[in-house]
């Protein structure tokens, strides 16, 4: 990207927090009925830090389906929430049991355990709540996104990668099978933000939606290669996340199975293909192309 194209990506980005995080902040005001301490917890998971890729991927997905960004706050916000959830869960001590994220100590570790269990699963309800009463939206549109969300949340999506995930550690896994497991766990709700762009702008074509769909599983995938070669060449303070934490854990990654400098090279193949996807929409795809170049060329 030239200059000025990484100055717009970052006004675009920033935009898109802004929008995102508003909307967050409004909808948990709404929980009034809670105990404050979860409440606290909720904000504190969704609202301390993080790039927000995934609205920013609803905002730029619905442009390209042909209307403003406007139209996908409710989905912004109702994905974010859903990945602060998974973050919650894998942090546990029953999962990944990691006590650093964004920079700062995991919720368990700054709370107590049975509150993050609790927030994660207020946060992942309310994800589902705020697209079913949305009233920016039609009946189908909303009934698209939640099969969407839904799908991506749970056995086929999120809850079947961590399975993996977790059943792998220790283990030798062959190429196909850790991609399997990572457009599951991560590259599921990747492809939703996509989706969830194009379906609050009520794109209702075929051929928009097949591309969108494919450029989604490869910035999805490449997320996941760039992030397991993060994991060995970067450090915890740039990451916001303990360093080297895969490899303690001895789990498979595309740079054990490939070496580094394969796993680069598949991740810049990954991203070609996915502007490849966007060269065939016909529509405003500038800023999911700078995000797929991001993605391989983020430093945290």
């Amino acid at each position: 990207m030239t200059q000025i194209q990484q100055d717009t990506l970052s006004s675009f980005m920033a935009e898109c927090r802004d929008r995102c995080n508003q909307t967050m902040n409004a909808h948990i005001d709404t929980l009034t009925v809670m105990p404050e301490t979860l409440i606290s917890a909720m904000r504190y998971s969704a609202l301390l830090g993080g790039k927000r890729l995934r609205p920013c991927l609803v905002y730029a997905s619905a442009i390209a389906a042909g209307d403003s960004m406007l139209c996908g706050d409710d989905a912004a916000a109702a994905v974010e929430f859903l990945h602060c959830y998974s973050l919650i869960h894998d942090d546990l001590p029953a999962m990944d049991n990691d006590d650093l994220r964004r920079g700062q100590p995991t919720l368990h570790i700054a709370y107590d355990e049975a509150t993050a269990i609790l927030a994660g699963d207020a946060l992942q309800a309310l994800a589902f709540q705020i697209i079913s009463e949305s009233e920016s939206h039609s009946e189908r549109s909303r009934l698209r996104m939640l099969q969407c969300l839904t799908r991506a949340g749970g056995c086929h999506g999120m809850v079947a990668g961590q399975a993996i995930d977790l059943a792998s550690v220790g283990h030798s896994l062959t190429l196909p099978a850790l991609e399997n497991m990572h457009r599951l766990k991560t590259g599921a709700l990747i492809m939703a933000s996509v989706e969830l762009g194009a379906f609050s702008a009520s794109c209702e074509d075929d051929s928009t939606l097949v591309q969108l769909r494919g450029f989604a599983g490869c910035i999805g995938l490449a997320f996941q290669v760039q992030d397991d070669i993060l994991d060995v060449i970067s450090d915890t303070a740039t990451l916001g996340k303990q360093q080297g934490a895969d490899q303690a854990l001895n789990k498979p990654t595309y740079v054990s199975l490939l070496g580094l400098d394969e796993a680069k090279h598949k991740a810049r193949h990954l991203i070609e293909e996915a502007h490849g996807h966007l060269d065939r929409i016909n529509g405003d795809t500038t800023y999911l192309a700078a995000l797929a170049d991001y993605i391989t060329g983020r430093l945290y």
